[in-house]
């Protein structure tokens, strides 16, 4: 299993939405760097759900429940994914930045990206941040 970090504007579109609904379609995304990692996604995989804007933390665990398909006519491609739960406690931005073991981060060094992978272990020092 891989492990990603997916980011959404909570106004736009936030964790509650996506528990509202069960699941939704991650298309959109314009970025040949992020749309690559959607194509690496395997269903099963985890993502954490990233609130970008004011709020600027992990808030939710997905998981890609559909592996990539076109998005459209231009070769970008999309991914469905589920909520699978909630953090015990969010992991806000400043506290990724502050764990030494997360300096290598994806998300921490391409901060524009609105999908990049998360290594295992970083995966679990951002759920040991979060209370799990």
């Amino acid at each position: 299993m891989a492990y990603w970090l997916l980011k959404s504007e909570p106004d736009s579109y936030g964790w509650d939405g996506l528990v509202r609904d069960g699941g939704t379609e991650w298309d959109g995304v314009r970025n040949h760097a992020a749309a690559g990692h959607l194509r690496a996604m395997q269903v099963g995989d985890e993502a954490l759900y990233y609130h970008s804007g004011k709020d600027k933390a992990a808030v939710g665990v997905a998981r890609i429940a559909r592996a990539a398909r076109p998005d459209g006519e231009d070769g970008w491609v999309s991914v469905r994914i589920e909520p699978l739960r909630p953090l015990p406690r969010p992991v806000a931005l400043k506290a990724m930045k502050a764990e030494a073991a997360l300096a290598d981060m994806a998300m921490l060094r391409q901060s524009r990206l609105s999908v990049s992978p998360v290594g295992d272990a970083e995966w679990a020092v951002l759920l040991r941040l979060a209370g799990e």
